[in-house]
């Protein structure tokens, strides 16, 4: 049996696991009766935990937050990925907590097992960053809009688009991701009854937060899937949207990933690509070989046109 110090440490640590345990299985767990748990969690209140107790045959004993950090016990593979985590926030894209993101790393560097400290100095010599990759984002601004994500509250801010544009936008936020070096936010457009996805570094905030929301089901693929296909098209000087005679079962499977595909009906599709230049959008149109029409951009339709009457006057066609 664990004598009361090293039963205490077992008991926080199990504690610290995101669920509520029963005093039986906390006891099975130890060792002990479920006396000697009740006792050792008074004295773990006695030393400023904060251990909650909720009676009844659903009710246990969890961990809550308190007035202070206490301190936390992690297993080996926690206190390797908290070291690296901390490594990459040290030079990463969120500003403000450089610092105290290695003060951090200092003191639980300081406490790890020598072979733990081997692991994070072999996986950190062997990662190369590469700064300046993007725009730097405030940390309070992070934690503002996970937090209206986690409480489900629509977000009000000005935004200032590719144009240089900025104006007021309401959106409902769903999840933050991080790509490229930058932090995006996928989120309902309000105004625009759609996704959208919003560069983070581009967002002012306006306080208070709007209305509360319904989480509503992710787009196609994901909230990761949905931010990927938004920045493979911002990086196109030309997106065309193009209306293609095929089912879209048919011309998906033939199409890159970065290409949005939307079934209009059982013999049309919607796709919509990119390109720097409208003759390559042209070329790439022409090779899926099938029927197709081009609303938008408007120097993409220029382009098919001098296409069609140059192939017309190839074979000797008129020039329309």
């Amino acid at each position: 049996m664990l004598d009361t110090s090293a039963r205490l440490l077992r008991l926080l640590s199990l504690l610290q696991t995101p669920r509520d345990w029963s005093g039986p299985q906390l006891a099975e767990r130890l060792g002990v009766t479920t006396r000697t748990i009740r006792n050792d969690v008074e004295r773990l209140r006695a030393l400023g935990y904060p251990v909650h107790a909720t009676p009844g045959a659903a009710g246990g004993y969890r961990l809550g937050a308190g007035a202070a950090m206490p301190p936390l016990l992690l297993d080996d593979e926690e206190a390797v990925a908290v070291a690296v985590g901390l490594r990459t926030a040290a030079g990463g894209s969120v500003t403000g907590i450089e610092e105290t993101s290695l003060r951090a790393l200092a003191k639980l560097e300081q406490v790890l097992p020598s072979r733990l400290r081997h692991r994070v100095g072999a996986l950190h010599s062997h990662m190369v960053p590469i700064s300046g990759t993007g725009p730097t984002v405030a940390a309070d601004v992070l934690t503002a809009i996970a937090g209206a994500s986690r409480d489900r509250e629509r977000l009000r801010f000005d935004y200032t688009g590719h144009d240089g544009a900025s104006g007021p936008r309401e959106a409902e936020p769903h999840r933050l991701v991080h790509a490229r070096g930058r932090w995006y936010l996928a989120a309902w457009d309000v105004a625009r009854d759609d996704w959208r996805t919003f560069r983070v570094d581009r967002m002012r905030l306006r306080t208070p937060n709007g209305p509360r929301f319904a989480p509503r089901e992710p787009p196609e693929g994901g909230f990761a899937a949905h931010v990927a296909r938004g920045l493979e098209t911002a990086v196109w000087k030309y997106v065309a949207r193009v209306t293609v005679h095929a089912p879209a079962e048919e011309i998906a499977p033939r199409l890159p990933p970065s290409v949005t595909v939307e079934p209009v009906g059982e013999r049309t599709c919607v796709i919509t690509t990119g390109s720097d230049t409208p003759h390559m959008l042209a070329l790439y149109l022409g090779m899926l070989e099938v029927d197709f029409e081009v609303a938008e951009p408007p120097e993409l339709v220029e382009h098919v046109r001098a296409l069609a009457a140059r192939y017309a006057r190839a074979v000797g066609g008129t020039s329309g």
